[in-house]
Order: C-alpha cells, then structure tokens, then sequence
C-alpha cells in the first residue's frame, strides 16, 4: 500500500474530524469498483445492483472478518441479503461473517499469510493502518467507515448518581479523576495494546491531563488505570456487578465504571432492567469514535467477483434497509442524527452532550505516544540511555538557533517526565577515552527514578544530568566499544518483570581506529543476546552525518531496532515508537 501513517481521517489537521459514514462509504466504494472493473462501466451500472430469480444457483461468496460487536449486525445484513436476493452482476450473495477481535486479525495480516477472509471490517481504522504500515504485510485496501460508535464512561446507577448524572457534565480528565479518586468507583479499561476502545480514550485521556499538568500527570492517570484494565472490551463487562447486591456493588475486584463504547454500552443494556443497565457519561470535550472500517483483504489476489460482490455488501450497509439493522444493533449511521432512542438505551440521557461534534481525531504521533507511554508505564521500564557527546553535537539544528546537543536534551527530559518512579532510567554519555581509555563514561547508574539519596530523587538527579549534558572538545565518536560495553552492564543488571531496553543516541559514525570493528560487534552482541532475558537496543541516528544502516545492524543483533530522526527534537516520539515495536515482538 505504501503507507506508513494513520489514515487522513486519523492525521493532524483533517478538515471534519467526523466519519460521515454514509457519504464516504458511497464515494470510495465507487471508486473501488471501478478500480476492479476498469472497462466494464456499463456492468458496473447495469449489472453490479441487478436482481434476477435464479441468483442463487450461481452466488458469490465473499468470507469477512468483523470485531465482535459488529459481527451481528453484518450477519443479520447477510441474512437480508439473502431473502431480498440482493446481486452482483446478477449472482446473489453468499456473505459469511465470522467475528474476530481486530487485534488478532491484525496479527494475523501482519505476519504476511494467507487470508481465509476476503473482507475484514474492524472496530477502528486504526487495525487497519497498522497492518497498512508494515510492508509485510497482507495488503488491505480500505473502502470505506460503515457506522461509528463514541467512547463514553458507563457507570452503575449508583455510581453515576453520586456523580451528579445526568445532569453535571465533565471532561475526560475529571471523569477519570473523580472515578479513580473514590475507591468505591472502580474504573476499569480495556488493554490499549489489544483495544482500539482503550487507545483512544488512552490518547484522548494522555493528551488532555499533558496539557494541563504535563506529561508525569499522564504517565500517573495511565498507570492508575492499568490497575484494572482487562484484556479485551468483552471481558471489560465481565468485570461489572453481576447484581445490584451489597455483596457485589461492594465487591472490590468489580469495577462499578469501565469505559466503553456507545454501542457495547446499547448491548449490554438490552437485556438489563430496573438498576440492572448502565447510566453513559459523553464527555464535555468530545468523545472519540470507532469507525469501523470496511476493507479488502489482499485484493490484488481477489476475483473481480469477489471484489465487486465485497463492495456491493458494503454499500447495502448504507442503504436505508442496511441502515435499519446498523442501527438496530446499536450503531450510529449518520452522525448528523443521532437517534434518541439509541442513545438512551445506550444508558445516556440529557443534557448529556452526546450528539456533539468529535474531537478532531488525534495524530498518529499522538496515538503511537499513548501506545507507547501505555508499554513502560504497564509493564514498568528498565532503561539505560547512552548519549553521543561528541564535537559534533555542538552542531547548529537549522531554523532552531540550537544545536544538535540542545535539542536532545530537551526531547530526553520530555521522555524522562512519561516515567513512573517504579520506572529504573540511567544516563552514559560517550566520545574518546572520557575516562581513561575507556570511551564512555557512567553519569547516573541506573536505578528507580522514585529512589531518594541525600535531598533528591533519581528523577532529579536525571534531570540535571541531562541539563548538564555538553559535547566534549575535541571528542569523536566512540560508538563500537561503548555500545558493547553498556550491553553487557544492561544484561548483567537484567531486571526481571520489567522491560529492558538499552537506548544509543549518535549523531555520527564510529571514529574510534582502535575500537573493535562493526562485524565484530555485530558477532559479540548476537553472542550476547538471550531470549529469556530480552534487553532490546534501540539505536537512533540523528541528524545527516548518522549512518542508519549501521545502527540497524547493529540494534537488529539484539532484537531491537535502528532509527533514524533529522531533528532531535523527534527522539522522544521515537523512543516510544521503538519501545512499542520491541515490546510486541517480546
């Protein structure tokens, strides 16, 4: 596909961060379909929405993967495709639906095998560009959003009248807040790592307590809520109240809030009565949406009869008769309309803002961070940073009036606010024999940054570190024998149930004629490497001079991964990228 980002619709500056799922969906499967009929514009008028009796003797199937809470609306439009006769170029559809968690889907794309499904619809284009963005890859084309549902906070009634609903209005950041404030709420999530529910509302939550305590508040909300956070949406719910009983309303490992989605909130409700539902609180600042994408799995290999009979089951969806059973199930269709009635099964009620416009969708920076922040803040970090003091460094930024080392600095103390003080950070810096003959020297060993000596933290003492940081007179890079060096120090210090990674920052390439060779290094590091004790390099290349190909082979020997940034001040995005990739594939 050639994309390496989030989708328009998920990137900076988008002109209606509203899906419009009905007019999107008409315009790119029309697109599609002449795309995989190029040449046949009369059969694609006259043929793609023809009916005829004896369809069915020769109908196309077309095999699709959904997330589990649209499963059921697509098997039931998969149903009325059938007793309505509803063709492709005159032969019938035959639809199977199976329902499938869009991580594991995901998973499955991008590992590059074949597909057993034609089509997949997730709960978020995210899945999608996920695969998308690994070259990999299963190629997936999109077509299009079917329906789309906001994230809200659902509540015990109990719970949400303590907290004012319907009536009193909050933010994300005071919902959660208020929630994680009083024991007896219990607020619980979805991993964000396996939930596109959670990620957004992680992104959304991350980017709000940033702006108005900065990022150590961040880092502290997501930790607080990955105490209760539950593998996926479905087993979410099963954490509530089985009751409205004293015994389970009190029970501490029942979360009386969780956040979820508009339409698991309408599900779980439909069977619920008297104090059995959920109360919605829509936050004040807007609610991100799943957007359930429609997309073809590995289209190039599809029959053009596939492929049409995909996209002509996709634009049945937005059809009024699609449109009906979309909305029977709980979804929106339209965000212009918002049906009372959805909402209110849905557990929300006025003056509840829940037909207000989304937010503006987060960028794909953005989303990557939260992910990112979400792996060293669940599963508490270990990490030695190891930082290029060469003359280079004292290298003009262009258009910044700084230089390369005075960038870095401030992109290494953003990274260092996102810990946590349960989080072990430490500093090496490196050039030409800075102590001895050795080329590297410790700064801060690595320890827990909540960890008090004299009248200071780790974190403190971090912090001046980093501020202090100034390119050596003279110095040259010493890159081989220091990396090799802080290498055996991150194994030999391993910390168990924690993840551990050795990052290098370089903006040059070894200069040290004494130093052991690349190969060498390469062949020592492979040597070192043990899969039981996982210590991952990510070695990031800044600026013009940095050979990128160097540091990816050399992090690659350990499992980890090479990066390459022109500005310094993308480090800190960087590092979460990478911790991300290193952290899924451990």
């Amino acid at each position: 596909m050639g994309r390496h980002s989030l989708p328009d619709a998920y990137g900076a500056g988008a002109a209606d961060p509203r899906p419009r799922v009905r007019r999107r969906n008409v315009a790119l499967a029309t697109v599609l379909v002449l795309a995989v009929a190029a040449g046949t514009a009369g059969a694609v008028r006259g043929g793609l929405f023809s009916f005829g009796s004896s369809c069915r003797d020769d109908a196309v199937r077309v095999d699709v993967a959904a997330s589990p809470d649209m499963a059921p609306a697509l098997r039931a439009t998969a149903a009325y495709a059938r007793a309505h006769n509803i063709t492709s170029d005159g032969r019938c559809l035959d639809i199977g639906v199976t329902a499938r968690t869009s991580y594991e889907v995901a998973d499955s794309l991008a590992s590059g095998g074949k597909s057993d499904v034609q089509a997949w619809v997730p709960d978020s284009d995210l899945w999608v560009q996920r695969v998308a963005a690994d070259s990999r890859s299963t190629q997936v084309t999109p077509a299009g959003s079917v329906a789309s549902s906001p994230l809200g906070v659902a509540m015990v009634p109990a719970a949400a009248e303590s907290l004012g609903w319907p009536e009193k209005t909050y933010s994300w950041t005071e919902l959660t807040g208020a929630a994680m404030a009083d024991d007896k709420l219990r607020l619980g999530a979805a991993d964000p790592s396996r939930s596109a529910t959670g990620l957004l509302a992680l992104t959304q939550l991350s980017a709000a307590a940033a702006t108005k305590s900065g990022d150590t508040r961040a880092a502290a909300l997501a930790k607080a809520l990955s105490q209760r956070t539950s593998d996926s949406d479905s087993r979410l719910l099963d954490t509530l109240p089985r009751d409205s009983s004293g015994a389970e309303q009190g029970n501490p490992k029942r979360n009386r809030a969780v956040i979820l989605s508009e339409q698991a909130a309408f599900t779980h409700n439909a069977p619920a009565h008297g104090d059995g539902g959920l109360d919605l609180f829509y936050p004040k600042d807007g609610s991100p949406r799943l957007d359930y994408p429609f997309a073809l799995v590995d289209e190039p290999q599809l029959t053009t009869d596939v492929s049409r009979a995909a996209l002509r089951f996709m634009t049945l969806l937005s059809e009024p008769a699609g449109r009906r059973i979309l909305e029977k199930h709980g979804f929106r269709t339209d965000d212009e309309t918002v049906p009372d009635a959805l909402v209110t099964r849905a557990g929300g009620r006025a003056p509840q803002p829940y037909d207000e416009i989304a937010p503006e969708p987060a960028p794909a920076k953005a989303v990557q961070e939260a992910l990112g922040m979400w792996t060293i803040t669940v599963q508490s970090a270990r990490i030695t940073t190891v930082v290029d003091a060469s003359l280079s460094m004292a290298e003009p930024v262009p258009g910044t009036g700084k230089s390369r080392m005075d960038v870095t600095k401030a992109s290494l103390l953003q990274a260092l606010a996102t810990f946590t003080p349960q989080d072990e950070i430490g500093l090496w810096k490196f050039s030409t024999r800075l102590d001895g003959e050795r080329d590297y020297r410790v700064l801060v060993p690595t320890q827990p940054l909540g960890d008090r000596k004299d009248k200071g933290t780790q974190r403190d003492r971090l912090s001046a570190a980093f501020s202090a940081l100034t390119p050596v007179p003279n110095g040259a890079t010493g890159l081989y024998d220091t990396t090799l060096a802080a290498y055996k120090a991150a194994l030999s210090s391993y910390a168990k149930g924690k993840f551990n990674a050795l990052v290098i920052l370089t903006d040059g390439v070894n200069q040290d004629p004494g130093s052991i060779s690349r190969s060498r290094l390469v062949a020592e590091l492979q040597k070192l490497t043990d899969p039981e004790r996982p210590v991952p390099l990510i070695a990031i290349a800044v600026g013009p001079d940095a050979d990128k190909d160097e540091v990816e082979e050399i992090a690659k020997a350990t499992g980890g991964s090479g990066q390459q940034v022109s500005d310094p001040a993308q480090i800190h995005s960087v590092i979460l990228k990478a911790i991300v990739e290193a952290g899924s594939q451990s």
